[in-house]
């Protein structure tokens, strides 16, 4: 790992972006090293929900969402937040978010979202066989609900967008008919959205675990250290370290949240932000949860975890220095408790988690503009284990100069 020795290629980081993008650089012949601060699935690879969301194509930045925001900006439990301590931070983000919401950034950002879903949902199929990953699946859909009749109709632009886009799902009209498929939801929620084919991990660290153990076994070595610098050189990159420098003749950066520090070492000024995530999981036997529930209305999921239950959610963009905000965890909590009459809230686990995030909810795929031997793949805010394979298999499709499947000017550095 010293100077005089230069590494085929580095992936900084071991989060579920960089340990399959490694994986998939190593099946096409190349020699990988992967770097990370902490190690395997150490940050927002191992406690989210667990959920491959292909269904997931609309933006969070969306026409209208600014006529929302200042509401939910104001709660501090909110399904949206933005702590006060850190209001000033993030003025230039949300202006750009607020111009993602317009009307032709939109259709940019659907129709781009909508292709790299189509491509990682393929891409994971590809990479479950490759891995013998199927024990790590669960198969059991998702209901997203609905309160009431005004709640389910001002939601169906969003299940015409994704019928026009081939996403399978049935309507519900009743609890009954909810009940059918999640018993013990409350009766309040009368309408829902059932997608069958929606799909979860057992457990997101480890499914990372998994892939990083099959990185490892065919001959891919992961080590821990902090990466402090990129330097571009003659013949690659050097990356400076607190034990020495590493020398590599390609790099990409995967670091999540702290992407954007490594861009900016190479001249690239890239507007990542973070969505802080709270959940709590729940110890085996708090709810017999049969299917992924989505409460959109209030911004937070339920779903399965190694026979546990994980309740979490909602977006508090406060960057990466502040202390968790557990309150947060709590409410979300509190109010699962109020949806599903029989969960168990006690023995719990709180998570906090940094999502790298980008105004336009599209991830960066590219090279730098100012080093072509460095490539990012980051940005993916809370669809990193969704995008995953498919993001690995675009990024060696770069590194090798292959033609990528699909048309990466969306995902560029420099659209900002």
């Amino acid at each position: 790992m010293r100077l005089e020795t230069v590494n085929d290629i580095v992936v900084i980081g071991a989060g579920i972006i960089g340990i399959s993008t490694a994986l998939e650089l190593q099946k096409r012949g190349r020699n990988v090293l992967v770097l990370d601060r902490e190690g395997i699935a150490a940050g927002a690879s191992r406690g989210n929900a667990g959920a491959f969301a292909f269904a997931e194509i609309e933006p969070l930045a969306k026409p209208g969402i600014m006529r929302k925001a200042p509401k939910w900006l104001l709660d501090p439990l909110g399904p949206l937040s933005v702590p006060p301590a850190y209001a000033l931070n993030i003025t230039p983000w949300m202006l750009r978010f607020w111009r993602a919401s317009w009307r032709d950034r939109y259709e940019v950002s659907i129709n781009a979202q909508s292709a790299l879903m189509d491509h990682s949902r393929a891409a994971l199929d590809r990479q479950i066989a490759d891995v013998n990953g199927e024990a790590l699946m669960q198969r059991d859909g998702q209901l997203q609900l609905f309160e009431g009749e005004a709640e389910f109709r001002a939601s169906q632009k969003d299940w015409d967008l994704r019928k026009t886009r081939g996403i399978s799902f049935d309507l519900l009209h009743s609890p009954d008919a909810i009940a059918e498929i999640q018993p013990g939801l409350n009766r309040r929620f009368t309408h829902a959205g059932f997608t069958p084919t929606w799909l979860n991990t057992v457990d997101p660290q480890k499914w990372t675990q998994h892939l990083a153990l099959q990185f490892q076994t065919r001959g891919g070595p992961i080590d821990v250290t902090q990466i402090t610098a990129l330097t571009p050189v003659e013949d690659g990159v050097v990356l400076s370290t607190p034990s020495g420098d590493v020398r590599a003749r390609q790099v990409v950066v995967a670091a999540g949240a702290w992407s954007h520090r490594l861009a900016k070492h190479l001249g690239d000024h890239i507007p990542l932000e973070t969505e802080r995530g709270y959940n709590t999981t729940l110890p085996q036997g708090a709810f017999d949860l049969r299917t992924h529930l989505t409460f959109g209305g209030h911004g937070f999921v339920v779903s399965r975890i190694n026979d546990g239950v994980r309740v979490g959610g909602a977006v508090e963009l406060g960057g990466l220095e502040l202390a968790p905000n557990y309150k947060r965890a709590d409410a979300l909590l509190a109010k699962a408790g109020q949806f599903l009459p029989d969960l168990d809230i006690s023995g719990g686990t709180h998570w906090m988690g940094f999502r790298p995030s980008l105004p336009d909810s599209l991830p960066v795929i590219d090279r730098s503009a100012n080093t072509p031997a460095v490539l990012y793949a980051f940005g993916h805010g809370h669809l990193g284990l969704t995008q995953s394979a498919g993001t690995a298999e675009l990024v060696a499709d770069l590194v090798t100069n292959a033609t990528p499947t699909i048309d990466l000017s969306p995902f560029a550095a420099s659209r900002f």
